[in-house]
């Protein structure tokens, strides 16, 4: 492989991923700065394209490098050699939601790993200078890999308006359900009950402070989070919460539908809310691991090349551990 070129994960459809040459993006110009990839988180919505050929609504339409976790190393430029978390989301700046400060509800949007814009299962990419964020030298490059999953949780938090001495609920501990639980115990919860089928994702969970409930649990939570997509997971979530009570429907439901029944929460008065992504929550999700008020290495449970993408999501739809990182540039 010449020094023009560079290795690719390219997925051509569902379950079928294969490794590319490509050439090499060129050191870009202007507010884009070409990034060596060095960490790929993969998250649950890469499985969704991984198993499904799809998210949603959105479907493969050419073969598309995945992943949006990322942290690379800046090469070229005045930067060069400075580490970075990448944040994945482009908003275009001008439309109503961007300039009310919701960039994440954009509707141009571009995001890494969907649709038309390849991800981060690559050696290089280039990408505006003003979405890579510093990396503090107390953060590894899997660490900055994590804090979009981190900023998930962290946009989540603030949609839930978790209050001093509340009780929280989080129904799915994979890891963002984990990373909820360690953020609603810093933020002042006096009880954070979690439910989570797979015991070892439930033991993590426990050794962040979280109490296991199972479906004889009382409704009490004031605030609860619902992070796996599935309609039992839901209803769980409904069950969990006590008259008047928050949740958060963070996951991300396989074939675009979700449903429940409406009488108990109606009855409750119930307040869904539907996360999307996040905010510009990133220089807050690096002050917090930095500072080691959230704990990102426990989650990483599994490395992988890049040569064995493939393998990566087919262990990480397995959910045999928690957090699957590829490393594109060993």
């Amino acid at each position: 492989m010449s020094e023009l070129s560079m290795r690719v994960a390219r997925l051509h459809g569902a379950g079928d991923v294969r490794l590319h040459t490509e050439e090499r993006p060129a050191p870009a110009t202007g507010d884009h700065r070409l990034v060596e990839v060095t960490s790929v988180g993969v998250c649950g919505s890469d499985l969704h394209w991984f198993t499904e050929g799809g998210i949603g609504d959105a479907v493969l339409a050419r073969p598309l490098v995945l992943g949006h976790e990322m942290a690379g190393v800046v090469r070229g430029g005045p930067e060069d050699g400075r580490r970075v978390a990448i944040d994945p989301a482009i908003p275009c700046g001008g439309c109503e939601p961007c300039r009310a400060g919701d960039g994440n509800l954009c509707p141009d949007v571009v995001f890494a790993g969907h649709g038309s814009c390849d991800g981060g299962l690559r050696q290089f990419l280039t990408w505006p200078a003003h979405r890579l964020h510093p990396l503090p030298d107390t953060l590894s490059d899997d660490d900055g890999a994590l804090l979009e999953p981190l900023g998930v949780a962290l946009h989540a938090l603030d949609l839930g308006h978790v209050r001093m001495a509340a009780t929280v609920a989080v129904v799915g501990c994979g890891p963002i359900g984990l990373l909820l639980v360690q953020l609603a115990r810093r933020h002042g919860a006096t009880r954070v009950l979690a439910t989570e089928p797979l015991p070892h994702r439930m033991a993590v969970a426990e050794t962040f402070g979280a109490e296991a409930v199972d479906e004889t649990a009382a409704a009490v939570a004031d605030v609860v989070f619902e992070v796996s997509g599935s309609d039992a997971a839901v209803a769980t979530a409904l069950r969990l919460a006590r008259p008047g009570a928050r949740v958060v429907l963070v996951g991300i439901p396989d074939g675009d539908r979700t449903t429940f029944s409406a009488a108990p929460a109606r009855r409750k008065g119930l307040t869904l809310v539907l996360a999307r992504r996040m905010g510009e929550v990133y220089p807050r999700a690096i002050s917090l691991a930095a500072r080691g008020l959230v704990d990102l290495g426990p989650l990483v449970s599994d490395v992988f090349p890049l040569d064995a993408a493939a393998t990566a999501l087919s262990t990480a739809a397995a959910r045999s551990g928690l957090k699957v990182v590829i490393r594109p540039s060993s």
